[in-house]
């Protein structure tokens, strides 16, 4: 569905309304989710399309997906939370996986950002490489 400009700079301006010290506050976007859908003004799909795809994207932000090949000690999730939040300049909420298909090693992904340090993915490059 397209999206008029209308609908884009009004969710837009919803979702900066729903940020408090710099983070998404999830009470003040129920609260607009709730009006826009109570009020159905002109647009109102379009408007809350956008807004959700906002929303979607600054979770994405803030949460962080390790995947690795066995389950990570304690110490290394420590450590990997802290190396992740300083890059960022931000604490993010880490989501631990365990993926045998990985072979060894780890993957991140942040938001749209993908750091695969996996074994699998090593031989998938070398792969290609000698092909």
């Amino acid at each position: 569905m397209k999206i008029t400009k209308e609908a884009r700079r009004t969710s837009r301006q919803l979702f900066r309304a729903c940020m408090a010290d710099g983070k998404l506050d999830e009470s003040r976007v129920r609260i607009v989710v709730s009006s826009v859908a109570k009020s159905k003004p002109r647009g109102f799909i379009g408007i809350l399309d956008g807004f959700s795809r906002l929303v979607a994207n600054e979770v994405d932000r803030q949460r962080a997906i390790v995947e690795s090949a066995s389950a990570l000690t304690p110490a290394t999730q420590a450590e990997l939370q802290a190396s992740l939040s300083k890059k960022y300049g931000r604490t993010l909420n880490l989501v631990f996986h365990t993926n045998p298909e990985l072979l060894g090693g780890i993957r991140v992904k942040v938001g749209s950002d993908v750091w695969d340090g996996s074994v699998k993915a090593r031989l998938e490059a070398l792969k290609t490489a000698l092909s």
